[in-house]
């Protein structure tokens, strides 16, 4: 998170981000390109929990799945506000994503024999990053460079907890990273309070709304890339009979709701939102760093149910499986009821929270259905809420876009 700075003088070198006043910071190719590594760590969280549908491969999977989260947004933050096209931004950025990329490979064994590397890459990331900031802002005002000096602090400690559980064993070192990531997550929500250093403020965060819903937003599609690549593989690799063919389009179908509740109007309602805000700080703490995460998280777990009802259509479905089914999409809509909430400034959606009972309404038969059935259901029901919100908001969607695609 980064708080305003003054400006810098006429002639002065700064490597903070050009802003117009109502202007929308484009994502530049670099931030792009340092996707590309998330896009491989997306896929390793994906098949890490399809191999391992336990409890404790949940809970590993999502200790790992909040770390990568929590290191993209992280930087997402950071060139909201610094400028990407500035060379030595650019450097940080490529150094950001070979990090990445080596954490991303540890991935799916972070709590076997690679954990040192996953903790090494991904604190090296973490402190390295703020370090940085530390170094970018030594002009900037005390405000602003008082914020990182609580936010390395902060990521420093936690830095020391990560190292040190790397080199614990089983539950040990999940307890280690579970306190660590807790107290990250924390941070922003402490607004990194630090002892002799005070605390910092959303309203002093300066941040480019359009800039960050763009980035949150090709997050999103990022996430939706690996249930595309899962529904293809998977089909390409099948025999093709009609039973297949049928759980390949109803996956199709499930991946198009999922973008359509996201990207119909939610996506651009939040983008105006966050720029017109009068604390964009704040929003970009809740919607944007928070309750993204439950919509990405929903769409992985949903991937993994796209890649269960294309393996075994006709096997019934179990516990593990249930679960995974029905909490992809669960999660899915609970985070962009939450988001649209937020950023909306209204009640939940009541589609939403309709398509949530009804998830829930499934628990009881779940366990009779095969696998094909149950993901049948989960897409009608998010297929029925993309429909409902889509005509219950057609007057949101003409003042967004005009009357021209109605």
């Amino acid at each position: 998170m980064s708080e305003a700075t003054t400006p810098a003088p006429p002639h002065a070198p700064t490597l903070l981000r050009p802003r117009e006043p109502g202007g929308h910071g484009k994502v530049t190719n670099i931030e792009l390109f340092f996707d590309l590594v998330f896009v491989y760590a997306v896929t390793q969280l994906s098949h890490t929990l399809l191999h391992d549908l336990s409890v404790m491969g949940a809970v590993h999977v999502l200790l790992l799945f909040l770390a990568v989260w929590w290191v993209w947004i992280f930087t997402g933050w950071i060139t909201n506000w610094l400028d990407p096209e500035r060379l030595a931004v650019r450097l940080l950025v490529l150094v950001l994503m070979f990090g990445g990329l080596l954490l991303s490979t540890a991935l799916p064994e972070a709590f076997d024999g690679r954990a040192k590397v996953f903790a090494l890459a991904y604190v090296s990331m973490q402190v390295g990053r703020s370090l940085f900031m530390v170094w970018a802002l030594r002009r900037a005002s005390r405000a602003a460079r008082f914020n990182f000096y609580r936010i390395t602090t902060w990521l420093a400690v936690t830095g020391v907890l990560w190292i040190v559980g790397a080199f614990a064993d089983g539950e040990v070192r999940l307890a280690w990273w579970a306190v660590a990531l807790g107290i990250e997550y924390l941070g922003p929500a402490a607004f990194f309070y630090v002892p002799g250093l005070g605390r910092s403020s959303t309203s002093e965060w300066d941040v480019e709304g359009g800039h960050m819903a763009e980035r949150c937003s090709l997050f999103v599609i990022i996430a939706l890339g690996e249930s595309v690549v899962v529904m293809g593989s998977s089909f390409a690799d099948s025999a093709r009979t009609p039973d297949l063919w049928l759980a390949f389009i109803i996956a199709f179908v499930g991946c198009v709701a999922m973008w359509w509740i996201y990207f119909d109007i939610g996506a651009e309602r939040g983008s105006r939102a966050i720029r017109h805000s009068a604390d964009p700080g704040r929003t970009a703490r809740i919607a944007y760093t928070y309750l993204h995460l439950l919509i990405v998280a929903g769409i992985i777990v949903s991937a993994v149910g796209d890649e269960l009802s294309l393996a075994h259509p006709h096997a019934v479905a179990e516990t593990a499986q249930v679960a995974v089914l029905l909490g992809g999409p669960a999660l899915y809509l609970l985070g962009n009821a939450w988001f649209k909430q937020t950023v909306n400034q209204t009640n939940l959606p009541l589609s939403h929270l309709a398509g949530l009972g009804l998830l829930v309404a499934l628990l009881w038969p779940a366990r009779s259905m095969t696998i094909m059935t149950l993901a049948t259901a989960t897409t009608a029901i998010l297929f029925v809420v993309a429909v409902w919100e889509s005509f219950s908001l057609r007057s949101v969607r003409r003042e967004l876009y005009g009357a021209a695609d109605e």
